[in-house]
């Protein structure tokens, strides 16, 4: 199809606009097919971007510019007309000064290029929950994964052709070529040059500069969080960084969890968990981020946005993620920034196979003992989510499913015990907002003080936080039946003994704390109703052959009385950062903790 044969002529003229901007040398509109993903990789190789890898199967292994390999926090702003609607959580630019300084840097940026237009959708494409975009790129990496990690389909032209809402997504290297210059394998803009802009009112993502992970590939945090969190306040839903599991008894009873959790704290672990509970199955419908709605019946549905994985290789294995291991050996998976092998294959620190020599991610040769990572720490790989082999038959349902459980948790060593249950919905939204983990006697502040990321979604909120508070709490004040929303917990794989030692074995093992929430979901499972919540009894979690003392036992479910006293001062001057938006419930939500602490 060609530009101008679209009957829209707001799509149309948005797409000529750009492209008279860009001068690229062509302009081809994507249709998602097989071999139009083959195209480009074949593109990618002889450009020398890819590496066709001899296992596992029509996989490539991309190395990305040694500037380029992560998403860039400083660069990336929301521009919204009013600062204050920013936050103290983003970065903020004036919107048109904004588009002033783009209009500079897209002038010419696509010579020499392809301009692929990408018409996807985030969701299933029949999904009531699900929304439509349209990414312009000149970058045949991004189309590849953005193959793997959305719905790319000419369906979702022709519903956009038909009227339907879209949100516009504008990317570019930044590297236009003179008619004789020859290519580089990753190409991109100096840092300086790198821009990643959203623009919430007008739903428009533009993004300059980079050609790696979410600052390239726009349906993923740009999208499905960044703006879908200003449509989800503007529209009455939720959308949130948290992975989506299914959970079954050995009776055949199925509950639905979403869980948020900072980084390093087992989101996609837990996903994709094998329960090493006799009978029970875990199923995944999705690893990174939900959409959520209220349904006619009163629960709150979720989907999955997105169609693929896109993890981060270092630390996967069999042992801390077997399926994710068996889902990239079925192969059609793209790895950046890991070493790769010398017979074809590829390698990264904590991986299975034992480390021979081979060349790094910084094409240099690589050998164990020589001092160096193999693999870049944020070294990825995209893979569809559909070969995840525990992956739930329902993870396409257009309707999506049903959630009976919100799990909310951090990495603290100390004071948060192994599982608590929300007394009630605002204060299930009291424990995300004080979602925390302890930093490091490195990082500034020293061991013990908090770095709060509330709901998982510090670096991902498109508007004030304080107002994404509020919105939580008015869809549980807006429930038409406020028993039938989820119930809320708050978990904590990562408590150490004062000797150091870690209290909970972790991985497979959380199971038996999932089916504590099963069981309470279900009307049933022990609990004692303590000052920050209902834990689980001492006798409610089956430890069965976890040789756990009763000294870690008590340890993991008690309540720290004097620690929490001790952290409320920081949960106030966390609070204090979101002025006179922060909801009086939660300000009354600590009130009332500190109350019952000192009762």
């Amino acid at each position: 199809m060609q530009v101008t044969d679209l009957k829209n002529p707001a799509l149309r003229t948005w797409i000529q606009e750009w492209a008279e901007l860009c001068t690229p040398d062509h302009v081809v509109i994507c249709d998602g097919s097989k071999q139009e993903y083959d195209h480009c990789c074949n593109l990618l190789v002889k450009a020398g971007t890819f590496i066709k890898l001899d296992a596992p199967a029509n996989s490539y292994h991309c190395r990305s510019d040694l500037s380029d390999v992560a998403r860039v926090e400083d660069r990336t702003f929301i521009c919204s007309t009013r600062k204050e609607d920013a936050g103290p959580s983003n970065h903020w630019h004036d919107p048109a000064d904004m588009r002033q300084v783009l209009k500079g840097l897209f002038k010419g940026c696509m010579k020499g290029r392809t301009m692929f237009v990408i018409p996807f959708s985030m969701g299933p494409v029949e999904s009531p929950i699900a929304k439509f975009g349209m990414e312009i790129t000149d970058s045949p990496y991004v189309v590849v994964n953005m193959h793997i990690m959305t719905r790319v389909c000419s369906k979702v032209t022709a519903k956009v052709e038909a009227g339907a809402e879209f949100v516009r997504c504008v990317h570019s290297v930044g590297a236009p070529l003179a008619e004789t210059q020859a290519d580089v394998p990753w190409p991109c803009a100096p840092i300086e040059k790198k821009y990643i802009t959203h623009f919430p009112e007008t739903r428009e993502i533009i993004s300059f500069g980079s050609g790696y992970g979410g600052n390239a590939l726009l349906g993923k945090k740009c999208f499905a969080l960044r703006i879908a969190s200003v449509q989800a306040r503007d529209e009455g839903w939720l959308a949130e960084h948290m992975l989506i599991l299914k959970l079954t008894s050995p009776a055949g009873v199925v509950k639905y969890v979403a869980a948020a959790f900072p980084s390093a704290c087992g989101k996609t672990n837990l996903a994709m968990m094998e329960p090493t509970l006799a009978g029970w199955k875990v199923e995944t419908i999705g690893d990174d981020i939900a959409w959520m709605k209220l349904g006619a019946d009163g629960r709150l549905y979720a989907i999955n946005p997105e169609a693929g994985f896109f993890g981060v290789a270092p630390g996967t294995s069999m042992k801390s993620n077997p399926n994710a291991m068996r889902t990239l050996d079925q192969g059609n998976a793209v790895f950046t920034n890991t070493g790769i092998t010398m017979d074809g294959g590829v390698w990264w620190e904590d991986h299975d196979a034992a480390p021979a020599p081979m060349v790094d991610w910084q094409r240099r040769p690589w050998s164990p003992g020589c001092g160096r990572k193999a693999a870049h720490p944020n070294a990825r790989f995209t893979v569809p989510a559909a070969q995840c082999p525990v992956i739930a038959s329902e993870w396409e349902d257009p309707a999506g499913v049903p959630i009976d459980a919100i799990l909310f948790g951090g990495r603290r060593a100390s004071v948060v015990p192994l599982a608590n249950e929300a007394l009630s919905w605002e204060h299930g939204v009291f424990l995300g907002a004080t979602m925390a983990s302890e930093m490091t006697a490195a990082a500034i502040g020293g061991a013990g003080q908090l770095r709060f990321d509330p709901f998982a979604m510090v670096p991902f909120c498109g508007y004030h936080m304080g107002d994404y508070f509020a919105h939580w709490l008015k869809l549980g004040a807006q429930a038409p039946d406020r028993s039938r929303l989820p119930r809320i917990f708050y978990v904590n794989w990562f408590r150490k003994s004062p000797a150091g030692k870690w209290l909970w074995p972790g991985f497979g093992e959380n199971s038996r704390v999932l089916k504590w929430i099963f069981d309470r979901c279900n009307g049933q499972g022990k609990a004692v109703s303590t000052a920050i919540g209902n834990l689980p009894s001492a006798d409610a979690l089956d430890l069965t052959g976890l040789r756990m003392t009763d000294e870690d036992t008590q340890a993991l479910l008690a309540v720290d009385r004097a620690g929490w006293l001790e952290v409320l001062p920081q949960i106030e001057a966390h609070f204090a950062r979101f002025g006179n938006r922060l909801p009086e419930a939660l300000a009354k939500q600590l009130a009332d903790l500190k109350a019952r602490l000192e009762a």
